[in-house]
This record gives C-alpha cells, structure tokens and sequence, in this order.
C-alpha cells in the first residue's frame, strides 16, 4: 500500500478527527464541484459547517460564497467567491489560501461533490483504482479525469466521511459501475463505503429527481453504512422505475455478493409517510406573473434588482419552510421571480393540458395556426395561399420549429396536483421543460420558482442573471435531500464510540 499513489486514511487521523466531532464541534465540510450550493445547504442545516468550495463556474461560485461564507473580511470572502479550476489548484494551497495553516489534512472532516465522471468513456476496461495508481492518471487528461481529481483532494485532504453524488447513470457508465469501483478505492484507503439510488420526492422535494450517492465513513468510526429513511411517499411514475432498472444493470446484489457495496434505496411506506409535496405546494403563495400577457416584458437580460413583494397568501407547511429556513429567513418577497420572454408560446402554453409534452403543444400550435389563418381571411376578405409570404409569416410566428416525432420531450407543461419533474441545467437555456400548470398566467416557470422546487429557501441568493440562475438551480443538488442525507451521516458519524484522545489534543486540529 506504501507504494501507491493513494495511501490509507492514518487511524490517530481519523480518531482526532472523530474525537473533535464527539465532542461536540461541527464537522467542517468541503465543497467541491459546489455549484451554487445545495450540498452545502443542506450539510449546513443538518450542522455540519462549510469552511468552503472548488467551483469553476464564476456566477455559482459567487453564489456559493454569498450565501455561506458572507461572514468573512471582505478580502477573504473575494478570495472564496471567485471561480476555482480543481485542475489547476492543489489541496494544500487551497486551504493555505483560505486561511488555514500547518498540515492539511488536519482542517476538513467531510469532503461532498458531485464529480463529473468523464474518465470512465475513457479507460477501458481498467478498474478505477488500477488509473488512480497510475502515477501520471491524471496529467494524461485533466479535465477528462476529474472523478480522480476528486479523489486526489480526498487522499490528500483524508476526511472522515466522504459523499458523492451524480446521475444514475453512473452506475453503467461506458461498462463500468463507476460507484462500485470508487468504493473498491476508498475501502483500499480505509473506508467503510456503500451506495444507493435515492429519489428527492421521498424527502420532501416537491420534484421526481433521482441521483446516485455514495457514503464513505473511516472504518473505525461506523460498523456500517445506511441511508436515510423516506419521509414522503408517492405512487412513481412507469418511466421512473424503467429509468433505475436501467441503472442497475451493472449492480451487484443478493445473497452471494456480500462483498457488493451497493445498498437497497429505501422504501417508503405510504402507512406512515406524508403525501408528496405538489407543485402547488411548492409556487401556489407566490405572486402571480401576467406582464407578459399584458406587452409589458420585454426582450433581453433579466437583473434581479426589484424585490415583488409576497401577496396576502394563507402558508402551507412547505412555504412556511421555505420562507423560514434558519439563516435564509424572508418575510419581505423576491428579487428573482423573472421569467423568459417567449411571445410566439404564450397562447400554446394557456392551451396545453397538465402533463402534455412537445407532440400535444405541436398539435395545440397547429390548429392555433388555421385558426389565425382563418381569422385574417375573414377580416380582409382574401384567401391566403400555403405558399404565400404572408402564409409563412403566420406559421413561423404561431408554431415552434422543432419536428414533434424527434423531440417528444422538449416541453412539457406541470400538473399543480403533483412534484415536478426533474430540472435540468438545461434551464440555463430554456424553460420548455417545465410550463408553469396555471393556464391563466401561460409561461414557464421562474428562476424563484425553479428553486423552491429544488428546494431552495426564498432568502437563497443567486448571483448573476436569469440564465446564469436558472443552470445553477438546475444543476443542484435538492437542499432538502441533502440535509436529510447529511442528518443521516451525522448520525452515523456519532452513533459509535471509539478510542478517544484528549478534548484539548482534538481542539487543537
């Protein structure tokens, strides 16, 4: 093991570090891959404490600091609020550059991300471990490797605990079970590893997004890994289930794998759990938007500089909790509740049915189309002909471009009565994929929108503009779920006592 490029977590390490944690010190968490922080939101809630983040992106990255580490002297804070590129930037200087000096493993307990997992297309059919060992793994193709980029900061930084989180998708990716073979790593490093599928719905998300995540915890600090419990229940979707069996393809499981790492995704029990947390849940207390409908939204750039005050509203539980989420209180209103300017669409949105997609709004815009055709023949007396200017002028500014049969899944308007589906980053883009389910206000949703349906709290703050918001909203991870996860861990953190050294020698780390 001694000669490896990824050497074992030192037990006195992680005995020090669980000791600080035991004896009542938050665990301090690292955030890489940060985004704008939904990781940290929810590790935060549940009591850990970001000390800070590796994000590439400079609007998260601004975002991520504004909303967790504001706290600091100005000059540190720009030091946290500006982009990081984890090819570029080492552990030790990172840490140095927040302020942290000595050894620098001594400073972070957990490490969480979501690593981009591009090296897999890439090497073969060689397990992980055998890459990561490989002394120039990495230097071959930096940004194709970040997965192992991810795990150089965990050899370097040696955490206690350890959570990744990616697609589902992960787990067949180019052949290989990319979690399987991380925890093969990590167990090689002193770890006690397990992974799982967990869907946000089950924790209170009012959104069907299902993800990977993968808990590691040093071996002498937990006799197993579990995942947490579902607190809300909801009858899925055909797709959902044909989606993770899909996934699971590569996934040792039964009685004769008991060396598998992976851990059945608990269920939940619609005897004991609350009902999913709908749409309307989530948006129905926020104002209502109709300047598009009335000419006055205009094309270009949406800034979020004017606060639209909440209107009179009787809370539901999951509005209250948005509203006030401990440290991101707002009882004032909202600056980002902007939308697209999307004049062609608005009469095809008020016309959709909850849950149409692309085919029935093609469908919908069509016969929006004779119909306006129809109209200027009966005002001006004229036929208008299929190949006449006018003709195409009406078509090009009634229906959308895209061929119903290639795209089915481009638009999709929500049902009030239940979660969303899953957002995207692709909302940085546009907003098709989820149409607001009021036909009277006949848009897409909103940036303020999209984040309480990730769960975001309203006093959140996203830096940058519309679009920059909505790709980091979309790209997060649902603060709700990662609290729930991040309870469970800490949970699983203290549940054991081990070997304890002296409160004054653990302060000192």
């Amino acid at each position: 093991m001694s000669e490896r490029n990824f050497t074992p977590l030192p037990q006195a390490l992680a005995e020090m570090k669980h000791a600080r944690i035991l004896a009542g010190n938050a665990p301090r968490t690292l955030d890489l891959f940060a985004g704008c922080g939904g990781l940290s939101l929810g590790f935060d809630a549940a009591g850990f404490k970001t000390i800070g983040a590796v994000e590439f992106d400079p609007d998260a990255a601004r975002s991520h600091a504004i909303n967790f580490l504001s706290d600091l002297p100005h000059e540190l804070f720009e030091i946290h609020a500006k982009a990081k590129d984890i090819t570029t930037i080492e552990p030790e200087d990172l840490l140095q550059s927040f302020g942290y000096t000595g050894p620098a493993e001594n400073h972070v307990d957990v490490i969480i991300g979501g690593p981009p997992c591009q090296a897999f297309a890439r090497v073969g059919r060689a397990k992980l471990r055998e890459v990561a060992d490989h002394p120039e793994a990495f230097l071959k193709d930096p940004r194709g490797n970040l997965y192992l980029r991810y795990l150089h900061y965990v050899n370097k930084l040696k955490p206690l605990a350890i959570l990744m989180e990616n697609v589902p998708d992960v787990l067949n990716y180019g052949g290989h079970n990319v979690a399987e073979e991380t925890c093969e790593l990590l167990t090689d490093m002193g770890y006690r590893c397990g992974y799982t599928l967990l869907n946000s719905v089950y924790f209170g998300v009012p959104q069907m997004r299902e993800r990977m995540f993968l808990v590691a915890v040093a071996a002498p600090a937990v006799d197993r890994i579990t995942f947490p419990t579902p607190t809300h229940w909801i009858d899925m979707p055909k797709g959902y289930e044909g989606t993770r069996q899909v996934a699971l393809q590569t996934v040792k499981r039964g009685t004769f794998d008991e060396h598998a790492f992976f851990i059945e995704p608990p269920k939940a029990d619609k005897a004991i759990c609350q009902p999913a947390v709908t749409a309307r849940d989530a948006l129905k207390d926020l104002p209502v938007i109709t300047e598009h409908l009335e000419g006055k939204l205009k094309k270009g750039a949406r800034r979020f500089d004017t606060v639209v005050p909440y209107p009179p509203a009787q809370l539901n539980a999951y509005a209250q909790r948005m509203r006030a989420w401990p440290g991101f209180e707002n009882d004032e209103g909202i600056k980002d509740h902007v939308i697209r300017y999307l004049p062609r669409d608005y009469a095809i949105f008020q016309r959709m049915n909850p849950g149409d997609q692309y085919p029935e709004a093609h469908e919908h815009a069509v016969a929006l189309f004779h119909e306006r055709v129809a109209l200027r023949r009966a005002r001006t007396g004229k036929a208008i002909g299929e190949k006449s200017k006018e003709y195409q002028e009406i078509w090009n500014a009634t229906v959308p471009p895209y061929d119903a049969a290639k795209f089915p899944n481009k638009w999709r308007k929500m049902e009030s009565d239940a979660p969303a589906r899953t957002l995207m980053a692709h909302l940085g883009k546009d907003g098709y994929s989820h149409i607001h389910y009021d036909s009277a206000q006949a848009r897409t949703i909103s940036v303020r929108e999209a984040a309480r349906l990730q769960s975001f709290p309203d006093g959140f703050v996203l830096s940058g503009s519309m679009n920059p918001a909505f790709k980091q909203v979309g790209n997060a991870v649902p603060a709700l779920l990662a609290k729930a996860i991040a309870s469970h861990l800490f949970s699983l953190i203290v549940e054991k006592q081990v070997a304890q050294t002296g409160t004054q020698e653990a302060q000192e780390f």
